[in-house]
């Protein structure tokens, strides 16, 4: 098989969960272990770092894992979904994982691991980490996949655990309360390794202090260190952050969320110093200026084209997108046209309510199975004051906004991973 066919393998023998959902979920981590003890523990050959959270986790796994290239680290960074090729999920120093290697995983391997009918995110665990292992890498940041105690990433023993966050999401797997998609990210709280807590609500301080408090793990609470102490905007969009550490810094990532994913950052940064990384400022300042360059990072308040501006998001969910609204507020546009698309199992009320009445809309729908037929989204968003017209994939409905367009309207595309995913394809 050549790269696309062992990719059309991998998809059809093991769905994503971003095509099909919940059907592609298993849980526990029994084929976990098992796939893990097949291939030796390659685990165990490298350091590693967990991240886990509703939202944020994979800007702040990009960053880390900057920081470490830069402080000299042979960094490997395992994240999802992948947006537009599959060797996204994996990468060593920024650079995919090769076609080669996919290729020889699944041919070498398949006749051991086809009876388990593991899912893809089982298989693809296995692939980074044996990946990993094969590239010799000194450390690596590990992005969860899903929740988190029983999350197939969570076999790691980490020299550190960052939970980002908790709001609504994936409630039909990690339970419709605060407190138990809580309960259920604080599984990856280990005996005696220190974790980093962005933020949390009244509901979930408690569960993360306890879980902490129960495996004698030393616990900060970003929000309390509050490191960040001022942020300001430079000319570019990028973000000038003046922090206790370090005065003057460059945040590349301009969305609103990363203020909050850089306060977190900086004390895990505290955490990996105490632990006996040798990160140094030159290191923290070169990762958060060029985290894209450095990781290949997409999606985050990415900005494609100016006059008409033309920005993605992959915030999803009504955490991710409470920022993305503000941030809209305060764009200077004579027009702001919406193209969205969402899938079947988000909080599409939750989302539609916080987007702005005055604008175009272009109802659409991303290229996966989980996608809500852009006229549901339509529908739905006419019960929020939302107008606009019906587009049958992303790129019509971008090709339509940039024809409405004047100069100096602006243009959001987001909604889902999907519809981004979907866009930057185009680009490709």
């Amino acid at each position: 098989m050549d790269y696309q066919e062992t990719l059309t393998y991998l998809y059809n023998s093991a769905p994503l969960f971003q095509q099909i959902g919940k059907d592609a979920y298993k849980e526990g981590l029994e084929n976990t272990i098992r796939l893990d003890e097949y291939f030796g523990h390659p685990h165990q050959c490298f350091r590693t770092i967990h991240v886990a959270g509703t939202n944020g986790k994979g800007s702040c796994s990009h960053t880390l894992a900057a920081i470490l290239q830069s402080a000299g680290y042979k960094t490997g960074l395992y994240t999802s979904p992948h947006l537009v090729d599959f060797r996204e999920r994996i990468r060593v120093n920024g650079i995919p994982v090769s076609q080669d290697f996919v290729i020889r995983f699944v041919e070498q391997h398949r006749a051991f691991f086809e009876p388990l009918h593991p899912s893809f995110f089982e298989l693809t665990t296995a692939m980074a980490f044996l990946y990993f292992a094969e590239q010799k890498v000194d450390v690596a940041v590990i992005e969860v996949g899903l929740g988190g105690r029983l999350d197939c990433t969570n076999i790691i023993h980490p020299d550190l655990c960052l939970i980002t966050n908790i709001s609504f999401d994936h409630v039909q797997f990690l339970g419709n309360t605060l407190e138990k998609i809580a309960t259920e990210k604080a599984g990856i709280i280990k005996p005696h390794v220190p974790v980093v807590i962005g933020e949390t609500t009244p509901e979930t301080y408690p569960v993360f202090k306890e879980k902490a408090d129960s495996e004698h793990a030393p616990i900060v609470f970003a929000e309390e260190e509050q490191l960040l102490k001022q942020t300001s905007r430079n000319a570019d969009g990028t973000y000038l952050y003046q922090t206790a550490d370090y005065k003057d810094l460059t945040g590349e990532l301009g969305g609103l969320c990363q203020k909050k994913n850089t306060n977190t950052l900086f004390s895990a940064i505290r955490q990996l110093i105490k632990a006996g990384y040798p990160i140094g400022e030159t290191n923290v300042r070169e990762g958060f200026a060029h985290v894209c360059e450095l990781t290949g990072l997409m999606g985050r308040w990415q900005k494609l084209s100016d006059r008409p501006t033309l920005v993605c998001d992959t915030g999803h969910n009504t955490g991710g997108m409470q920022y993305i609204a503000e941030q809209l507020s305060l764009q200077t546009y004579r027009t702001l046209r919406i193209v969205i698309g969402m899938v079947n199992d988000k909080d599409i009320s939750g989302v539609l309510s916080m987007l702005p009445k005055e604008a175009c809309y272009y109802f659409t729908q991303a290229s996966v199975k989980r996608a809500l037929p852009a006229e549901k989204v339509k529908e739905a968003a006419a019960g929020f004051g939302l107008k606009g017209n019906i587009y049958p994939n992303v790129g019509a409905a971008v090709e339509a906004a940039r024809k409405d367009a004047a100069a100096e309207d602006f243009i959001f595309v987001g909604g889902s991973s999907f519809i981004v995913a979907d866009l930057l394809s185009l680009n490709n």
